[in-house]
């Protein structure tokens, strides 16, 4: 398992045990430590878990009123306890994630995967519903990214290539 899914699994276990046994914040960097040493413990870093949980923590009020507003039909407290801290996280990374790192898309995968493994037969879809509706919310950020980056790419290569020519251009001049 690669290592930021294996990161993502252990802090979604870890949010999930923090929301199930009643959202006690003291409780929750022993149950990260717990679950790093109990799934991760090949994990060489652990801070993308930390960052995850301690994002998903500082914007959990902002990212439960977007749960809401995206599923108006299902009440928070109604939503699986998997699948609501599958999407917190999932929120977490497409709102307030690097990019760069994370493309919006991946993020939605991520927790769509997360919710096939931990939650019940519906929570993938579940899941992707709520995320495809905030991500075409704010525009579908990055939707556009492949297109100019293959350009970039074939641009580079052209550049790379012409250079590679006039190196040996400039060695047969060098041996006439």
């Amino acid at each position: 398992m690669a290592s930021r899914h294996l990161s993502r699994s252990v802090a979604m276990q870890s949010l999930y045990e923090w929301d199930f046994r009643g959202r006690k914040n003291d409780s929750l960097a022993e149950v990260v430590d717990r679950n790093i040493k109990e799934f991760a413990s090949g994990l060489e870093d652990t801070s993308f878990i930390h960052q995850l949980i301690d994002g998903v923590m500082k914007h959990l009020e902002q990212l439960d009123k977007i749960i809401e507003k995206a599923a108006p039909q299902w009440p928070l407290d109604q939503i699986a306890v998997v699948d609501r801290n599958v999407l917190r996280l999932g929120l977490f990374e497409l709102l307030f994630g690097n990019r760069e790192e994370v493309p919006p898309k991946v993020a939605i995968n991520e927790a769509i995967e997360l919710g096939k493994s931990f939650g019940g037969d519906s929570s993938g879809k579940f899941v992707n519903g709520v995320l495809g509706t905030v991500y075409r919310e704010i525009g579908e950020p990055g939707k556009d990214d492949a297109p100019p980056a293959k350009e970039k790419r074939d641009k580079e290569e052209q550049e790379k290539a012409e250079g590679i020519k006039e190196e040996v251009v400039e060695e047969a001049k060098k041996e006439e």
